[in-house]
């Protein structure tokens, strides 16, 4: 049954993945000082690289972006070397590799950075940042038209440092009540100018973005992820049906690499979607969809065989087991994933 996702996946003229199988971005809050990728980092990808596709843990595009501890950034120099490391390893395996493209926006925290809170409009999110507890998050300050271009081009400007740093393209983090996802729910943006109100005005951040990395290396190296219901950080609102029939409509007229959905689909139902966030992007986009979700090889086999995505994102069991791939061709039993995992990086 899994024979199909071990094949290889033309994901368009410039990519050939190894197979249907992708790494989903995993933070692990591993990065040296600097933010710096570390040996221990790059090894722990290059085990991974008969993964059709690896995403990287989310990588900060800017100082202000950090909303966890020890996350890696691809900003500075150093950074940019780092990440060599990691994609010279990932290569050497064969594989292939993007760095996801990562603003918390009001999740970040002054700790990090001891700058403002940055986001679409002041609506503070009610709790504490993870694995540090003891800070409460705080009321952002929102984004003026002039900040909200420098982001577009701080954006950029991070894909062609990841195209510097051997990366093969990167994924856009626009999901998961993160600063993108922020500019795309009502719960978030309050926002009364040319970034708020209407579905095209909240969609034209994520426009935006998406439209200077495709301008700065290629639309086929330019992936994107997507929450279209309100996940983890975001109250829902049946009025963001709209904003998303929009943004999604207009990513189907562009050229991308890919669309990834930022939700654990099987476990999620959204009554404004009609169902599952996956569903409702293969409606509604026609390029290549990346599925994720608590997913076996055997439930991603039959969700590609009935072309609810193109390829299946692996999460927690590539933590697990560094030769996944190995033990669903051999059809080997998986080691069990525990939470004292997220210690190491084996």
């Amino acid at each position: 049954m899994n024979t199909s996702l071990l094949q290889p996946f033309a994901l368009n003229d410039t990519l050939t993945l190894a197979n249907r199988f992708v790494m989903a971005p995993l933070t692990r809050c591993m990065a040296g000082p600097g933010l710096v990728p570390t040996e221990q980092m790059a090894a722990y990808y290059g085990r991974r690289a008969d993964v059709g596709l690896i995403v990287s843990e989310a990588v900060i595009i800017r100082p202000d972006g950090q909303g966890y501890p020890n996350t890696p950034g691809l900003y500075s120099p150093e950074q940019i070397q780092g990440w060599r490391k990691v994609t010279d390893a990932v290569h050497a395996g064969g594989g292939k590799i993007f760095a996801q493209l990562w603003h918390v926006g009001r999740l970040s925290h002054p700790f990090f950075h001891h700058a403002e809170v940055l986001a679409p409009s002041a609506v503070a999110f009610e709790g504490t940042v993870p694995r540090m507890r003891e800070l409460s998050y705080q009321t952002p300050r929102a984004l003026t038209s002039a900040e909200i271009a420098q982001l577009v081009r701080d954006y950029a400007q991070a894909a062609a440092n990841a195209i510097d740093a051997g990366f093969d393209g990167v994924e856009i983090h626009g999901a998961n009540g993160y600063l993108i996802d922020q500019f795309l729910h009502h719960d978030t943006n309050l926002r009364t100018d040319e970034y708020g109100g209407s579905p095209a005005n909240m969609a034209r951040f994520a426009l935006e973005v998406v439209d200077a990395i495709a301008a700065r290396i290629g639309g086929e190296r330019t992936g994107l992820r997507l929450s279209p219901g309100a996940y983890v950080h975001l109250k829902g609102d049946a009025r963001d049906r709209a904003v998303f029939d929009h943004l999604v409509g207009e990513l189907d007229r562009r050229t991308l690499a890919y669309l990834h959905v930022g939700i654990f689909d099987d476990a999620l139902s959204f009554d404004y979607l009609g169902g599952r966030a996956s569903d409702y992007l293969r409606a509604h986009y026609h390029g290549t969809l990346i599925g994720v979700g608590q997913l076996s090889a055997e439930s991603a086999a039959e969700a590609i065989h009935a072309g609810r995505f193109d390829l299946a994102a692996i999460g927690r069991p590539l933590i697990a087991n560094p030769d996944y791939i190995r033990r669903v061709r051999d059809g080997a039993e998986q080691v069990p994933y525990s939470e004292a995992m997220l210690a190491e990086l084996i």
